[in-house]
């Protein structure tokens, strides 16, 4: 997938992306040169804040289609909807993700305890992913520790590193370069299998966030070079 290093070639789509942390990725992405196409179940409501956001950013740098239509155009495919809205969205896409990159971004969390850690049954969102999606489809799990607040404003440096899991290295460099261009620094975290792990943080960060009246608290990995 060389393709992949030349953002001029690169065609994401943000399924979800009409949400905070999808919609904060979009937009960074489209700044540094990708195309970006936001997808939402409804074609309507992808469009509409499409155009939001390219008034915002006073250019045509976004695109927006229903979740399907973005899967099909796209070569690297985010996933950032709700825990809930999981497993329908992989349903209604699926077809169109073989051998394709699968970003899923998706924490179980179970409202109204978001502050408490949530495995779910596939002990993981991600790995819940590529258990459904198959081999065909490689899964990296990124960007779940990563404040939708801080996101938002593409200018703000966000302080806060994105632990990334897959059984697929060289998908893992795809996102990598992702990351990168998100303004963040990516830390290479293992497998598909410490998904668990990184998912299970978010809630103690929500927490965190509670107890000491902050927004945004992130994940740093301290003594790299």
């Amino acid at each position: 997938m060389t393709e992949s290093n030349d953002p001029i070639v690169m065609t994401i789509a943000v399924l979800g992306g009409t949400g905070k942390e999808g919609s904060g990725l979009a937009v960074r992405w489209a700044l540094n040169g990708y195309r970006v196409i936001i997808g939402s179940r409804e074609a309507d409501k992808a469009v509409a804040r499409a155009g939001e956001l390219n008034a915002e950013l006073g250019g045509d740098y976004l695109i927006g289609m229903s979740n399907v239509d973005a899967a099909k155009e796209a070569y690297l495919v985010v996933l950032s909807v709700p825990y809930t809205a999981h497993k329908s969205t992989l349903e209604s896409v699926k077809e169109h993700l073989t051998g394709k990159v699968l970003v899923d971004v998706t924490v179980p969390l179970a409202p109204p305890k978001i502050t408490s850690v949530n495995i779910p049954e596939g002990k993981s969102a991600c790995m819940e992913a590529q258990a459904f999606l198959g081999d065909s489809v490689k899964v990296v799990a990124a960007f779940q520790n990563v404040s939708a607040d801080k996101l938002k404003d593409p200018t703000v440096e966000v302080n806060c590193d994105v632990l990334l899991c897959s059984d697929y290295p060289e998908a893992k460099e795809d996102v990598m370069a992702l990351v990168k261009a998100a303004g963040l620094r990516g830390i290479d975290a293992g497998g598909l299998v410490n998904a668990v792990a990184v998912e299970a943080l978010t809630p103690v960060l929500l927490y965190i966030n509670r107890a000491y009246k902050v927004k945004g608290a992130g994940i740093r990995i301290t003594n790299l070079e």
